[in-house]
């Protein structure tokens, strides 16, 4: 209580502290904020905001953070005097309120993690926080006191005018105070995420720790692979290998001895999942998960998840040990292979290839996808889609301080990088074909078994990609992307195209870019 007094949490109806799930499951059906499905899980809404919403997302700028942060549209300043202004109104506006406390940890990693404090006013947003950070023992709680503070209070809206937001809804990280603010927006996804960004600050300059967007799995033989992408590649469904152990799906870092997960559960998309297609995710949403936006069948409390009427980001969070193969202690060793994961709608790039250190930190620091008809309200025609460091919204350095730690680290410890086009071969989308799953499962399991390593290689013009002549279980002749085209020439130039719109999106990036990340650059006037 000493802590909260010193926060200005004095004048509150109650706190209700490290509830269990159960515990927290009772408080949200009795105050109204879900019901239980038939499957045990707790069904929310979120409300008006069923997503992060990035252009409301700020950094407060001040001595500490002015020369640090790489500023611009991802990383907004806000004032710290709006901040501390803010800070006393979303306080006062608690009065009587009874509040929910959780503490916790971001990072499975004794030697590198946050201690957190998560203050909410609703009780299955702390149920949110107790899935998906790291969950202390009764011991480590006994003297716990936090490194970073999280308010989150959706019904607090703000004035823009008088507070400094862009409109009602804020997620603002103060790194000073340690503090941040979350308010008029009740999608759970900005508390994690904020803690996500606070780590991307930290950990690269401090401890020389590699923060990333990525999922994780491990071999029986203890091999760690990394899988980076953005929404729509593939990441969740080919990180989640029944063969292999998972040791998370969304946020790791990578220290001198290996990779640790962030998160203490898994924060999955739910649109169309069925056991068939995701079995793992499926067989984890049961009693202690939170499904988010969904419905049901009509006269029952089953869950339809092909129901998008709300939105098609449904979601559910649920504990890490919801998953039979999760790695216990949710950590892996140095990683022998990392895959870049792709949907080239255009259909140019390879089914898989081995990136060079300059062509991995280039392509990194792209995160390169497309989007496709029907992934996004007036999305009609494929549109090239390019995220910083596969996660640019929660990376607040430059992106290339990031691509340098990534290639010191696979030049030191010999680790292969893999591009994986899971787009579209023989043509652009409406014409060619989705490169099928097994086909591309095969490929990852080849380049996990070392069946790469003798296999000769071709080098593609335009891109330089170095392309496998063969893989075990994989039709040769779908490895060279310019093969599968009926139309040479109309190939050669929906490639230099792709290949312009990566220079003209890394113009912004030159200037901090060395000379190993720019020899990683595509070749337009390279013979096609």
């Amino acid at each position: 209580m000493e802590d909260l007094i010193k926060l200005g949490l004095s004048n509150i109806k109650g706190v209700l502290w490290n509830l269990t799930t159960a515990e927290l499951v009772t408080e949200a059906v009795k105050n109204g904020e879900g019901v239980l499905a038939d499957n045990g899980a707790l069904m929310c809404d979120t409300g008006e905001f069923t997503g992060r919403s990035p252009n409301d997302r700020f950094i407060v700028k001040d001595d500490y953070t002015k020369d640090k942060v790489w500023w611009g549209d991802i990383n907004v300043a806000f004032d710290e005097q709006k901040f501390d202004q803010l800070y006393k109104k979303m306080v006062a506006s608690l009065g009587l309120k009874r509040l929910y406390i959780r503490d916790a940890f971001a990072g499975a990693d004794p030697d590198y993690r946050l201690k957190v404090r998560v203050i909410d006013t609703q009780a299955w947003h702390n149920l949110f926080c107790y899935n998906m950070f790291i969950r202390p023992s009764q011991q480590d709680l006994k003297d716990f006191h936090p490194d970073f503070t999280i308010l989150a209070i959706p019904e607090f809206k703000a004035d823009p005018e008088i507070d400094g937001t862009r409109q009602s809804n804020f997620a603002i990280i103060n790194l000073t105070r340690r503090i941040i603010l979350v308010g008029g927006t009740g999608y759970t996804g900005e508390t994690k995420k904020g803690i996500f960004s606070v780590l991307n600050f930290l950990l690269p300059e401090k401890a020389h720790v590699l923060s990333m967007h990525c999922s994780a799995n491990m071999g029986k033989d203890g091999d760690t692979a990394i899988f980076f992408g953005l929404s729509g590649t593939g990441k969740t469904t080919l990180s989640a290998d029944p063969g292999r152990n998972l040791i998370g799906d969304d946020e790791h870092g990578w220290t001198d001895s290996g990779i640790f997960n962030f998160e203490g559960g898994c924060y999955a998309k739910t649109i169309d999942l069925s056991p068939e297609k995701e079995p793992e995710i499926y067989q984890a949403i049961k009693f202690g998960a939170i499904l988010e936006n969904t419905r049901f069948f009509p006269g029952t409390t089953t869950v339809d998840y092909s129901n998008g009427e709300v939105t098609e980001n449904t979601r559910v969070s649920y504990p890490l040990y919801h998953i039979d193969n999760a790695v216990p202690d949710s950590r892996g060793g140095i990683p022998k292979n990392i895959f870049f994961l792709t949907a080239d709608a255009y259909g140019v790039l390879p089914p898989i290839s081995k990136l060079t250190t300059g062509q991995a930190m280039y392509h990194f620091i792209s995160g390169y996808t497309a989007k496709v008809a029907g992934t996004e309200t007036g999305i009609t025609e494929p549109q090239t889609v390019f995220s910083a460091c596969f996660g640019a919204p929660f990376m607040p350095l430059h992106p290339t301080k990031y691509a340098e730690l990534l290639g010191e680290k696979m030049e030191k410890h010999q680790v292969n990088i893999w591009l994986v086009n899971t787009g579209w071969s023989g043509g652009p989308y409406g014409v060619g074909a989705r490169i099928k799953l097994p086909f591309t499962r095969a490929m990852i399991s080849a380049a996990l078994e070392g069946r790469l390593e003798d296999v000769e290689y071709k080098q593609l013009p335009v891109f330089g990609l170095h392309i496998p002549e063969e893989v075990p279980g994989v039709p040769r002749e779908i490895l060279n992307p310019k093969d599968t085209w009926e139309d040479k020439q109309q190939y050669d130039a929906k490639a230099s195209e792709l290949a312009q719109a990566f220079i003209e999106n890394f113009k912004q990036f030159e200037e901090f870019a060395n000379e190993e990340i720019m020899q990683g650059a595509p070749m337009i006037s390279a013979p096609v």
